[in-house]
Formats: structure tokens, C-alpha cells, sequence
């Protein structure tokens, strides 16, 4: 880029959120100024980044004139207005990811069908436009539904088990697709540079809350064999390569019981599967993104430690003013990192902050992990 790296260059963040919050953390260490668009006047970003603005993130009017303020713009949430960010490109400022990348991540649909289309190991699929096609699904019961556009973090997925479900199954476009009775969640984040180098950080293995469908306990380095971790890490290079993507991207993948690894959803941007990295890693998720969509050194990806991290979900039955308890208890244990997300209110199940546990023994890290599970509560 034209302008100085360390000092007059103006990053952009679609989104407040603890993603743009972490990200603005590591870009203060390289001196960039950075500017947040989010709907929400209290993000969790406002009160670190050099210039705040309340707007719409899908209006475009709001994104196209917020990005003429930047030289670069990049994300920390899917849902904008690939619209706004086409023409900015067309003009001159630089958006990573690329807009056609954020637009094909934003539809389950066009995913799955670029799944199929570069040979993207994935659960079958059949895409359908109402409930009413449910009827003539050549999926077989129990499948799952998810609709194209506007989930996130669990929301906009149901699994349909009979047909009396139809009744209450999404009317709206969605994807139909096979229910896979799965051994492990994993996930791997790859980054990738303008100038096609390539950097992946070692899978991890993940354990989901059933109530909310989002992760709530994270494991790495994994443990699975050497030969299931090299095959989910060449797979994500290998769609980081075909999207030809600038930045980070986060595969989320199962593995069934025979071994085999489907490729389940992706994330162009820093991932809750990536948290970890800021204490158990040489290079953080978030410095990663920067290196990448600067045009920068990847960084090393390898594990500085075992690391568990454990996601604060709001306790089911408060709504209010969050209140943290347990958290003096839970920093006399040694390697216990804890992270707030600076977000006010909580409600059941909203992400409120993260904790990572480091310690050389796997398993003595699990053990400290559950116990923090158990022992910090994010009330009202």
C-alpha cells in the first residue's frame, strides 16, 4: 500500500462486536488506526478504537460512506451489505475478505454448491425454497434445516425429524441436508496473504452447548491421529486456495465415526474456534488476520501449550445488567486467562467473554476448564 504501514493508515471494522474488539487489541501493537461501523451505540468496540459510528451494518448507504472514510476495510461479521463494499472496491478501497467471498459465505446455499462444485468433502444436500417443498425432500428423514441467509451463532437451524415437523419448519430458502451422526466437531483456521502464502493453525477439537448450538468448550492441539489432522488442515488450505480468499477463514468440519471428515460451514473472518491462539499459540488468530490482510509475514501457528478454552454464555433465566461471579475464585488457578467482552447486558446463552486455561498437562487443563465451567456465572 501507498501509505505508511505504521501510522496514517485507516483500517475499517464492520461490526463491534468481541471479534472486532480482539482484532483492534492486536492493532494497537502495530500502531493502526482503526474506525468501527455497528448498530449498537454500547459495542464492546467503542471505547478502543480511534473513530466509533452507530449505523446499520446491511444499509448501503451507511457501509459505502463509512468505507470512503478508510483505506481498508475488513470484517467481524458476515451479515453486511456486499453491495456497499462491490462498489468501494470498484473505487479504489481495499475490502478483505474480497466482497464475492463475504457474499458466497453469507448463503449456505451458494457454500454447499461451491462445496460440491471444487470437490469439498460435505453431508448431501438439496436446496428448497419454502416448507412446503419439504414434501418432496430426496433427503431421508431426520435431516437438518438451516436457512440460506441470516444465521449465526446456532440461530436458523432446526432438525426435522418427522413430518409432523414441517408444520414447523422455516418457510423461507433454506438447504436440507443429510443428519450426520458425528464422533467429533473440529475445526481448523487457515490464513491466507495477497500473495497466495499460506499459514494454518493446528485443528482443535470442539464441544457444542445443546441448548444453544454454539460452542462452549474447545480443546488444542487435538489429539485425534497425526493422519485425520493432516487431512482437515490440507482441506482447509485447499478452500482458502479456491476462494482465493485474503484473510482468515475458519472451517468447521465433523468427523464421523469411520474416520471420514465433512466440511460443515465456513467463516471468513476470526472465529470463536480461534480464541485459544492469544495465549496458547506464537501467533494469535487476530495478529494472523492482520498479517494477512496487510500483505504481511504470516505468523507461526504452532502451539506454545495445551489450551482449553471455555466460552461465558448468559445463565438461562436472567436478562439485565450482566454480573460475573466466581471470577476472583476462578484467577487464583495458575494459566488462567480471563476475557470480557465489555457487553453490558446479558441474556440466556449471548456470548459474554471467554476463558483460556494453559497448562502443560492436557488433561490437568481439561480438569481446570470444567471446573471454571461450573464455577463462574454471568447473571443479573
Amino acid at each position: 500500500m501507498e501509505k505508511d504501514f505504521y501510522g496514517d493508515l485507516r483500517l475499517g471494522i464492520l461490526g463491534g462486536g468481541q471479534l472486532g474488539r480482539m482484532l483492534i487489541q492486536e492493532a494497537i501493537n502495530l500502531n493502526i488506526s482503526v474506525s468501527v461501523l455497528d448498530p449498537d451505540m454500547d459495542a464492546p468496540c467503542k471505547k478502543l478504537c480511534d473513530k466509533f459510528e452507530t449505523g446499520s451494518l446491511t444499509d448501503f448507504e451507511t457501509v459505502y460512506k463509512f468505507g470512503k472514510q478508510v483505506d481498508m476495510l475488513t470484517i467481524e461479521i458476515e451479515k453486511v451489505n456486499v453491495d456497499a463494499l462491490e462498489k468501494l472496491e470498484e473505487e479504489g478501497v481495499i475490502v478483505y475478505p474480497q466482497a464475492r467471498v463475504i457474499r458466497l459465505i453469507q448463503d449456505k446455499g451458494l457454500q454447499k454448491q461451491f462445496f460440491k462444485q471444487n470437490d469439498i468433502p460435505t453431508a448431501s444436500f438439496q436446496l428448497i425454497s419454502s416448507k412446503e417443498n419439504l414434501k418432496d425432500a430426496h433427503i431421508p428423514l431426520p435431516f437438518i434445516q438451516k436457512l440460506r441467509k441470516d444465521g449465526y451463532d446456532g440461530r436458523g437451524v432446526r432438525k426435522i425429524v418427522e413430518e409432523s415437523d414441517f408444520t414447523t419448519a422455516f418457510d423461507a430458502p433454506s438447504i436440507i441436508e443429510e443428519w450426520i451422526p458425528f464422533e467429533k466437531e473440529i475445526a481448523v483456521i487457515v490464513a491466507r496473504n495477497d500473495d497466495g502464502n499460506v499459514a494454518v493453525f493446528p485443528l482443535v477439537e470442539m464441544e457444542f452447548n445443546p441448548h444453544a448450538n454454539l460452542v462452549e468448550f474447545l480443546i488444542s492441539p487435538s489429539i485425534l491421529p497425526f493422519e485425520v489432522q493432516q487431512q482437515a488442515e490440507q482441506l482447509a488450505i485447499k478452500i482458502a486456495e479456491d476462494l482465493q480468499i485474503v484473510g482468515l477463514l475458519a472451517v468447521e468440519m465433523f468427523l464421523t465415526p469411520e474416520g471420514k471428515i465433512l466440511v460443515n460451514e465456513l467463516a471468513p473472518r476470526p472465529h470463536n474456534s480461534g480464541h485459544h491462539t492469544i495465549e496458547g499459540n506464537f501467533t494469535s488468530q487476530f495478529a494472523q488476520h492482520l498479517r494477512a490482510i496487510f500483505n504481511l509475514p504470516l505468523g507461526d501457528t504452532a502451539a506454545r501449550s495445551n489450551a482449553v478454552m471455555i466460552n461465558l454464555l448468559g445463565e438461562k433465566n436472567y436478562e439485565g445488567l450482566a454480573v460475573y461471579e466466581g471470577l476472583e475464585e476462578v484467577l487464583t488457578e495458575h494459566g488462567v486467562y480471563i476475557h470480557l467482552y465489555g457487553k453490558k447486558f446479558t441474556k440466556p446463552f449471548r456470548k459474554m467473554g471467554h476463558v483460556t486455561v494453559v497448562h502443560e498437562d492436557r488433561d490437568k487443563a481439561i480438569e481446570i476448564a470444567k471446573n471454571i465451567q461450573q464455577t463462574i456465572k454471568v447473571i443479573a
